[in-house]
């Protein structure tokens, strides 16, 4: 057993890029092995205990590296069975997908929408962002807000979170981040994306036009690299009266 968690996790601890908590180490260390095909659709992973033990952390750091695992839809729990490759987690002999509505290529039904710049900024990131992209309280992140209109009327907010370590200057940022990045050597190659409903509060109420309390969606996206770094973290709130968006799905080359 300790030869194939040598294999799946070589050496961990020395060579695994980013810093932040170990469980987010972990985290990035078994996404790698996933998108390796080291460990493939179906496979089971090794006992909580026993991966502890390989890695000389506590079970409880192991337990949440999973647990992120599991919500990424990298990983998913079988009551009474184990801890299981999901079949959406993305192999080595397949092509990885590329969404194309990645940090703004997205293609709304109005014909004339237009993108105003609300912020760009450098600061440490937040909570949420550090745990997200693996970063520590010490790290730098660009952030980039824009709005969307048609007609003269606001459709959505967006709020796009990167290390500076991939995007140091917001300033090179014309139009698509996704294009940026890739002109960079840090094309994203697969993207989990999360819709909620919520009722919009002020400041966003007042930025979109609608009343407190007006019916809205969010979508929280992250990015991740081909190594399984997640790079890009956004937040996009929509109107709810908003005709809607379209958003294409292509392969990139392998």
């Amino acid at each position: 057993m300790s030869d194939g968690l040598a294999a799946m996790l070589p050496g961990w601890g020395k060579d695994i890029k980013g810093a932040g908590p170990l469980y987010q180490r972990l985290r990035l260390a078994l996404v790698e092995a996933i998108l390796s095909g080291k460990l493939k659709k179906g496979d089971v992973l090794y006992p909580e205990r026993d991966l502890a033990e390989h890695v000389r952390v506590s079970r409880v750091t192991v337990r949440k590296a999973i647990d992120h695992l599991v919500q990424d839809g990298f990983l998913v729990r079988r009551r009474g069975s184990g801890t299981f490759v999901a079949g959406s987690a993305v192999r080595a002999d397949q092509p990885p997908l590329h969404a194309n509505f990645l940090t703004g290529d997205t293609s709304w039904l109005e014909s004339d929408t237009k993108v105003e710049w609300i912020e760009r900024s450098t600061s440490h990131p937040a909570p949420e962002e550090m745990m997200t992209l693996g970063l520590s309280s010490d790290s730098r992140v660009v952030r980039i807000t824009r709005l969307r209109s048609s007609a003269g009327q606001p459709l959505a907010i967006e709020r796009i979170c990167i290390s500076s370590e991939f995007l140091p200057d917001t300033r090179i940022v014309t139009s698509s981040i996704c294009n940026t990045l890739a002109d960079a050597s840090f094309r994203p190659v697969r993207a989990i994306q999360r819709t909620f409903a919520l009722n919009i509060e002020d400041p966003d109420a007042t930025t979109l036009g609608v009343a407190i309390g007006t019916a809205g969606l969010l979508t929280k996206r992250v990015a991740y690299l081909a190594s399984g770094r997640a790079i890009e973290f956004s937040r996009s709130l929509f109107r709810g009266d908003a005709e809607g968006f379209v958003s294409e799905l292509t392969f990139l080359e392998s």
